[in-house]
């Protein structure tokens, strides 16, 4: 794919994810209580007295300024290392969506795949955590930071060319895990949200949850579906085939199976409620044929009643 189409592409999500994102009110209200105090803007602006003890340090990257480098901090050691208000830390996100081959599918042309969608939704939240004030880092496929936490639209830009790098080289990466491990540390007091199907099986999802539940982080799963795969509308012969190499099964009457389906459905999102229940969690579910407004709505007061 030339890179003339993955721009267009990146463009394209970008402008659905703004169009969502511009009908949502900002999500950090608790951040323009703090930035009546605090200059966000600042580099190296010190308060007297116990405000020495929210100066925190992190290695330099290459989306950082020349003026954010802490000199007398760098001197020190052989890492150039960026100084800021540890505030700044405690209103972190990361933000996963997943890749992985079953995201793939669509039951219509008529709707985005699920990957497509995630990536929107994703996009979306973004924009709105930026323009909060707040940082954002995104978890790669393996559940990896991509880079370290950024604000602004530029942190949005980078996020966004991910993404569809991702989306855009799926057929050369089979093997992607349906849910990493997500074994590496997130700043402290960050929000973790995490869009997916979610029809791993349960002991592999509990499994990533309870490691960044540890960790002590805030989180949210939206499980993404097509409305086919919530109601499995289809009757006759059909042959089922795996999109992560599980094979294929031929049903002669698929109507006959619908019931059994959508209970061994229903069943799974029980465990998926009671493993974020059990994390401090919320669950959403979002279908691919309808708006994401009502979904990004909820996900608003989920991010916003956790934090007070």
């Amino acid at each position: 794919m030339s890179g003339t189409s993955r721009q267009d592409e990146s463009h394209r999500l970008r402008t659905q994810a703004d169009s969502i994102a511009n009908t949502m009110p900002a999500l950090l209200v608790a951040a323009r209580r703090i930035a009546a105090t605090i200059n966000i803007g600042s580099h190296g602006r010190r308060r007297a007295g116990p405000g020495d003890s929210f100066w925190q340090f992190r290695p330099y990257s290459k989306d950082d300024t020349p003026g954010a480098i802490d000199w007398r901090q760098t001197g020190k050691f052989d890492t150039v290392f960026v100084r800021e208000r540890e505030w700044v830390a405690s209103q972190t996100a990361a933000l996963w969506c997943d890749t992985s081959p079953s995201m793939r599918y669509r039951s219509s042309n008529n709707i985005p795949i699920k990957a497509e969608r995630s990536a929107v939704m994703l996009l979306a939240l973004a924009e709105l955590l930026v323009d909060g004030g707040e940082r954002i880092i995104r978890l790669d496929s393996d559940g990896r930071p991509q880079r370290s936490a950024h604000a602004g639209r530029l942190a949005v830009a980078h996020m966004a060319d991910a993404v569809v790098t991702e989306l855009m080289t799926e057929d050369e990466r089979k093997d992607i895990p349906p849910l990493p491990r997500f074994t590496t540390a997130l700043p402290r007091h960050s929000t973790v949200v995490l869009f997916s199907d979610f029809l791993a099986p349960l002991n592999v999802i509990a499994e990533s949850i309870r490691t960044l539940a540890h960790q002590g982080v805030m989180g949210h799963m939206i499980q993404i579906l097509d409305p086919a795969e919530e109601s499995l509308p289809f009757t006759g012969r059909i042959r089922f085939v795996g999109m992560e190499q599980e094979g294929y099964a031929v049903i002669d009457r698929a109507e006959e199976a619908h019931d059994a389906y959508v209970r061994k459905l229903q069943n799974h999102r029980k465990g998926l409620k009671s493993l974020a229940m059990q994390a401090g969690w919320s669950f959403n579910v979002h279908h691919t044929d309808r708006s994401p407004q009502l979904t990004m709505a909820a996900l608003h007061n989920a991010i916003h009643d956790q934090r007070h």
